[in-house]
């Protein structure tokens, strides 16, 4: 399990709470952070960190379960499975870019030039801030 408090939420997302849960797991096995065979944080503990109902913390590991990213089992709760990485690798990273894209594409179409875009993308792997963070 991780102890440090490397998860967030936005409540003003538009992203569902839970699918914001979700992608950071999957983000945290696609990097290697969390690793086959480790448990994930628990429900409850990364319900009281985030300020959510447990069940939106239980709802993102389901849909983690159906994906084949992890499995739960009473008693030992939530865990990486082994195919995990491959299948949080090819998600997510099939997400960011197509994030990335978009936001790329939406900068130029309101005009700002190209070498602000590079800067900004820049400043945004400088600064390393948590995804769903204000």
């Amino acid at each position: 399990m991780t102890g440090d408090a490397r998860y967030s939420v936005n409540f003003d997302s538009p992203i569902a709470v839970y699918t914001q849960i979700e992608n950071q797991i999957l983000f945290d096995v696609a990097s290697g952070r969390l690793k086959t065979g480790e448990r994930a944080p628990s429900g409850r503990d990364m319900a009281l960190q985030l300020g959510v109902n447990a069940n939106t913390v239980m709802k993102a590991y389901r849909e983690l379960e159906i994906q084949g990213v992890v499995t739960s089992r009473r008693g030992v709760g939530v865990t990486i499975t082994d195919k995990a990485l491959k299948i949080a690798r090819e998600k997510a990273g099939n997400m960011v870019v197509a994030h990335l894209r978009e936001a790329v594409s939406e900068c130029l179409s309101v005009g700002i030039a190209a070498p602000k875009v590079r800067s900004l993308v820049g400043e945004a792997i400088q600064n390393r801030q948590l995804p769903y963070s204000k």
